[in-house]
């Protein structure tokens, strides 16, 4: 199952440590290289791989299902215009595994085939694969049977004419599975609630797998802003304090329902959530698992995470601070974020922090103690090689601030020389961009997110 404590939806199973994912690549993606224009232009083919895929055996020696596999080609440079790809597809190791029926874009030739992607897209915007694979288990194929397919590709264009994917790096691996698959029907975000709201979620679970499940687990992860979660006689419920993650509310729930394959299972009543007073940017994460120990044969569509957006701001401000002292002396300077409410703000998806607080250190001065959090930065942003002594601190805020959450970063500060009425700048920014670039569109007053450190 697949929870959330930072970041976007993390995927993770029942039992596994909670952690964050703050940058997933696609399947099959690596990191473009881009070049800007003053530097050599240089592009890189890529081949979009699917995930690893679960072909499920006939029900009661029925026909195999079939299911798509989507495969396609990317580039990074859209300086340049490639076209001519050829995706060379090899289904060998497939043998007595699964069998493969090709698109009319392929050509094949025994256990492979090349298909042809006319105009290769730069990868990311509105990139769509161009292979569509259809593959089914094969007859007399038994369950946990494995077998790969890997591909090849070149294509015409970039800085030499010539692109090449990197060889021996991308496949897909098929396993035969016979076992119960738990579909949660998926539920769209909510985009205009207000705090007081009660919001009605969805909730169907259907058996997609060609074995039954024996009962089933459910488990429910309601974000701080969410509160009055119905109430179930087979679920137990459970509040987190916020201290090492941000609060919120679990409901894991025991149902001995028999479900057989294309079977679906709906709540006694319908699932409701209320957005409470604090509430922002909300989400309710669910996931299902059968019981009686069966492993699900199928783990992508057993869960679901969404949004519950609500009509709310949260007001940020930054308190600086006013030190003295004579040449060589130091002094302690705070500097405090606050967050005014009336909402909370997590970053659930991205686990980065819902703020910096950022200090230019005042001139003639010389910063010799540095709160935890706080990194050292050149005056523009970049790499400062020593901990102390820097002309710049960012201080980073957890993934989430409650509603009446204040955070002091106390900073030793020594005087070189007195220069009187001399200010540092202090104020908050978003943990990634400048200021006033990407703004909190939350926060409805930024005058109070500037302040000053005074010295003398």
């Amino acid at each position: 199952m697949r929870l959330f404590s930072a970041g976007r939806p993390v995927r993770l199973r029942f039992g596994a440590a909670v952690t964050v994912a703050a940058g997933l690549l696609t399947a099959g993606l690596a990191a473009p290289a881009f070049a800007d224009d003053d530097s050599p232009q240089t592009d890189q083919l890529w081949i979009n791989d699917p995930y690893d895929q679960t072909l499920l055996l006939g029900i009661d020696g029925g026909q195999p299902q079939s299911r798509t596999l989507g495969v396609g080609l990317s580039h990074d440079n859209d300086n340049f215009t490639v076209t001519d790809g050829r995706l060379s597809v090899d289904v060998s190791e497939l043998a007595g595994v699964a069998e493969v029926t090709w698109p009319d874009n392929c050509t094949p030739s025994g256990a492979s085939a090349v298909c042809d992607v006319p105009v290769v897209p730069v990868i990311g915007g509105d990139y769509e694969d161009q292979v569509f694979l259809t593959v089914r288990a094969a007859d007399g194929a038994e369950a946990d049977a494995q077998g790969r397919i890997t591909y090849e590709a070149t294509a015409t264009g970039g800085p030499d004419g010539t692109l090449t994917a990197p060889h021996d790096s991308f496949d897909t691996t098929l396993t035969v599975g016979a076992g119960p698959d738990l579909a949660i029907e998926p539920v769209a975000d909510i985009e205009d609630g207000r705090p007081g709201d009660e919001r009605e979620i969805p909730f169907k679970v259907t058996n997609n797998g060609n074995r039954s499940a024996n009962g089933f687990t459910a488990q429910l992860y309601a974000s701080y802003g969410l509160t009055d979660l119905t109430r179930y006689d087979a679920c137990t419920y459970t509040t987190t304090d916020g201290n090492d993650f941000a609060p919120s509310t679990k409901a894991v729930c025991t149902f001995d329902q028999v479900l057989a394959p294309g079977d679906s299972f709906e709540l006694p009543e319908p699932l409701t959530v209320r957005l409470a007073s604090h509430a922002l940017n909300e989400r309710l994460d669910i996931g299902v698992e059968p019981g009686d120990g069966a492993q699900d044969i199928d783990s992508q569509n057993d869960y679901v995470a969404f949004q519950i957006g609500a009509e709310n701001t949260a007001d940020f401000s930054v308190t600086g601070d006013a030190i003295s002292g004579a040449a060589g002396e130091t002094a302690t300077a705070e500097l405090t974020f606050t967050n005014n409410g009336p909402a909370w703000l997590g970053y659930l998806g991205s686990g980065d922090p819902v703020a910096q607080v950022r200090l230019i250190v005042p001139e003639g001065t010389t910063v010799t103690g540095v709160p935890s959090d706080c990194y050292p930065r050149t005056l523009d942003g970049g790499y400062y090689p020593k901990r102390t002594g820097a002309p710049r601190y960012d201080c980073e805020l957890q993934y989430w601030v409650l509603e009446d959450t204040q955070r002091t970063f106390a900073f030793s500060v020594r005087v070189d020389t007195v220069v009187p009425g001399v200010t540092g700048a202090v104020s908050i920014h978003p943990a990634y961009g400048e200021f006033g670039q990407y703004p909190f569109e939350f926060d409805p007053d930024l005058t109070n997110n500037r302040a000053v450190l005074a010295v003398n």
